[in-house]
């Protein structure tokens, strides 16, 4: 039976019954991932300003700061290598996070509906990952609904952009890497919805309704949704460190069939 969902951001507060506004805390800790957001009227804005601190400062590579909200989040005991998107051999937990489930679906379908401002060095990206929620399964791949590099943008003449969508496995052995960005004649700075539509058999991708790809064998197990907006701040360009990237999302929407 298909489970509906819907938050349109309507206010005045974030529902943190279903969204935890940190970016993968475990690695570090609530207070150094706290995301910089606000609900407007318009919607969901994450942002990430000019004093938002460096995410896990000397230890991630390539260095970023970033705004995120997550549906899912745990981990285990401090010292411990048990926790969410492990992003290199040895990784340990550093404050233990309790256990959260806000939407985790299995299959069905997600949209978003969103609008960004980005510059050369910031992206932003909605992805369904694996809830890992037991340490001893690989369940850790990544259906993409979009990514966003603001370097991959076309000229206000003309506008376009690389959208990624697809499969990620990471360390998935029981996933193919589907993953591509095709160039998309779209204005990402106007309201788009990109969605995927998934079941065991087949992920499909779309952009305002239009089918972008079709991928094979996507994760049969819940994900949690990562909606963030990142800045990197060794891709300076050297004139750009005041500008503050932001992603607006007006409406996530969908349904799980568990």
């Amino acid at each position: 039976m298909a489970r509906p969902f819907a938050d349109r951001f309507t206010g005045p507060t974030l529902d943190t019954s279903v969204w935890l506004p940190h970016y993968l805390p475990a690695w570090s800790s609530r207070a150094a991932t706290a995301a910089s957001y606000r609900l407007d009227g318009a919607g969901l804005v994450l942002d990430v300003p000019v004093d938002h601190p460096v995410w896990c400062p000397g230890d991630h590579d390539p260095p970023l700061r970033v705004s995120g909200v997550q549906s899912g989040s745990w981990s285990g005991p401090v010292g411990s290598p048990y926790g969410q998107q492990r992003y290199r051999p040895g990784l340990t937990v550093r404050e233990e996070q309790p256990w959260f489930e806000g939407w985790l679906p299995s299959s069905g379908r997600v949209a978003v509906a969103a609008r960004m401002a980005l510059s050369t060095r910031s992206m932003a990206a909605l992805w369904l990952s694996g809830f890992e929620d037991d340490p001893d399964q690989l369940q850790c791949g990544e259906l993409c609904v979009f990514e966003v590099f603001g370097r991959a943008l076309g000229p206000a003449s003309d506008p376009s952009a690389e959208v990624g969508v697809g499969i990620k496995p990471f360390r998935d052995p029981a996933l193919v890497d589907d993953f591509a960005a095709p160039r998309i004649s779209i204005d990402v700075s106007e309201p788009h919805t990109y969605a995927v539509d998934w079941d065991a058999d087949e992920a499909v991708f779309t952009v305002d309704d239009e089918v972008v790809r079709r991928c094979a064998s996507p994760p049969p197990y819940p994900l949690q949704l990562m909606l963030a907006v990142f800045d990197f701040p060794e891709w300076s360009v050297g004139d750009d460190d005041d500008l503050v990237p932001s992603v607006t999302v007006s409406e996530i929407s969908g349904w799980s069939s568990a």
